[in-house]
This record gives structure tokens, sequence and C-alpha cells, in this order.
């Protein structure tokens, strides 16, 4: 992987901050053209250094007041595969890690309410052949949200 420098750090730096801010304005903060700065977003994205965009959506407003994370154990670690493909047809379920530690897998998953979060649990993710437990952990409260840092040398 090509190694990205102080520019680049610069760049995502910025776009981290706002996605939608104009490619002038930040060729204007970082002292180089718009066509530099569109070049460089591209490379990043053909590196995998950004890797994706859209906006973040508030699930509190769509009604989903519970958020939920779930550790799930499995027959074997090697179900893992075969289990991945059943949560991503829960769309409540936003997240999927192969852990180590006392799960298998980590889930992240947003219910209207307790109500709604154990039909999940009990019509859904544990139904999935090969899950042979799961321990749920109600998130009280979000209080960091946060992309990684983003160093460079200034």
């Amino acid at each position: 992987m090509e190694k990205i420098d102080n520019l680049d750090r610069k760049i995502l730096e910025i776009i981290m901050r706002n996605a939608r801010i104009p490619s002038k304005d930040v060729a204007q903060e970082c002292g180089v053209s718009r066509a530099a700065i569109h070049q460089r977003i591209q490379r990043m994205i053909d590196l995998d250094v950004i890797t994706g965009s859209g906006y973040t959506v508030n699930p509190k407003v769509l009604g989903y007041r519970t958020c939920t994370y779930i550790g799930v154990n499995l027959e074997r670690g090697a179900m893992y595969r075969q289990v991945v493909p059943e949560f991503e047809k829960i769309p409540e379920v936003v997240e999927c890690h192969f852990t180590t530690g006392p799960y298998t897998m980590l889930i992240k998953v947003y219910a209207r309410d307790n109500e709604h979060l154990m039909e999940l649990l009990n019509s859904h993710i544990q139904n999935i052949p090969g899950v042979t437990g799961t321990e749920t952990l109600i998130s009280l409260e979000e209080s960091i949200h946060r992309d990684m840092p983003v160093r460079y040398d200034s």
C-alpha cells in the first residue's frame, strides 16, 4: 500500500469533519488547487483509505430508541461465515464482528423498544442455525462517537 503524506492527512481531517465541504474550501485551507484535492481524494479512495461516503442518520428520530450490543456464541467458530448472511437479513443489525474473548461474535442492534428487542432475539437471532446463546447489553447512552483521528505534522 502506498503511503499517505501530510497533505492527504490534512485533507482527511477536513473532510471527516464535514463530508459536504466544497473542494474549493478544502483547497483553500490546504493551499493547493481544487484539481489537486480531487486527485488526492480519488487516490485515497483507490487505496481504500476512504471507504465510503454518505450521511449519518439518527436512529432515535426513526423510532429506534434502544441500542443494544449482543454477544453471540456459536456451536463452532467456523460457522461464522454461515451466520453472517443470516444477520444481514435482519435490518436492525447494523454491525457484526467476529471476536476473541467470551463471544464468537458481537453484533450491534437497534430496536424500537424492549418488546421489539425481545422479538428480534427470540424470533430471529436465537433461531439462526448454529447460534447457541446470546448475552444482551443495552446501551443507556452513547457518550462518545467519533472517527479515528488523523495525525499529521503541521
